[in-house]
């Protein structure tokens, strides 16, 4: 069977069978695309591993703005070509094995976290009474509230239930789940949505000169707002919408939450993207180790 009719069967699987969003399919097309072209094959026997030996050196010379292509963007082009192979020899075909791709090993990643003072100074930055303020007050706590991803933050609309602390959002993968309101939160939510005055349907939305309501906000409008505060706040550090969803699976750890627990709130499919966040229990467990072990030996 021609691989192009193979490869529209799979992204056809991965859309009905998987539920995987529109966004992962067009990735999934792209990156199958530069692989199958590259390679030049038409059945799915010309996947040969030696082939794919000469793509990644091909990826790994591969240099753009930001130099060199990186380990984790490799790794992409080869973990939806793995995925192919897979559902190739669930179907009976004849190809290259999956385990037989081996990705490429990636650094492990660290958090360049704020601090909690810092974090405490950036919730305050948005301090005036107007509606830009109020509303941009809203967005900074209930990001850190929730740890809501940022187009998630974005998606949402004004009709949210300020009587209870909990609502559901839509997140990756259409994954509906639960996301909780801390006080702070719903103390600025309240009074941003007390000040409107407009009709929009979207939670967040951009204000003009005179206070006149624009669209919904965008998530790069989101990113420049939060980047705007920290600099308001005094942090040199980069902050980040995404930042403030690390600090809010940090916060929790570090009180005693456990990894299924954060994996849950976050959203995360998988428990592995969690475990990044393993580094801070790491360093809470030797704060732990330091101030209760051994105390009679040295007493």
């Amino acid at each position: 069977m021609p691989i192009e009719k193979l490869k529209r069967e799979f992204l056809e699987y991965l859309e009905i069978t998987r539920g995987r969003s529109v966004k992962t399919i067009e990735n999934y097309d792209r990156y199958l695309n530069r692989c199958i072209g590259f390679i030049g094959a038409r059945k799915p026997e010309d996947i040969t591993e030696e082939k794919i030996r000469e793509f990644r050196l091909w990826l790994n010379r591969q240099t753009g703005t930001a130099g060199t292509m990186k380990r984790k963007t490799q790794n992409y082009y080869l973990i939806a070509l793995r995925a192919f192979l897979k559902f190739l020899a669930r179907k009976g075909v004849k190809a290259l094995p999956p385990e037989r791709i081996e990705l490429a090993k990636v650094a492990e990643r660290s958090l360049d976290l704020i601090t909690s003072q810092e974090l405490e100074r950036l919730l305050k930055a948005p301090s005036g009474g107007d509606l830009k303020s109020l509303r941009d007050r809203a967005i900074v706590e209930l990001l850190f509230s929730t740890g809501l991803r940022v187009s998630e933050l974005c998606a949402l609309n004004s009709d949210i239930d300020l009587t209870r602390d909990e609502f559901s959002v839509r997140g990756k993968g259409d994954k509906v789940r639960v996301v909780f309101l801390s006080p702070s939160a719903k103390t600025a939510l309240f009074a941003y949505l007390k000040a409107r005055k407009d009709m929009e349907e979207p939670l967040f939305v951009s204000y003009g000169r005179g206070g006149s309501a624009g669209g919904r906000l965008t998530p790069r409008s989101i990113e420049l707002l939060v980047k705007f505060y920290a600099t308001k706040a005094g942090i040199t550090k980069k902050v980040t919408p995404h930042g403030l969803r690390h600090s809010f699976a940090t916060d929790l750890l570090e009180n005693g939450a456990d990894l299924r627990s954060v994996q849950a709130l976050l959203g995360h499919a998988n428990i592995q993207t969690t475990q990044v966040y393993t580094h801070v229990t790491d360093k809470h467990l030797r704060e732990i180790h330091k101030a209760f072990h051994g105390k009679r030996r040295h007493s």
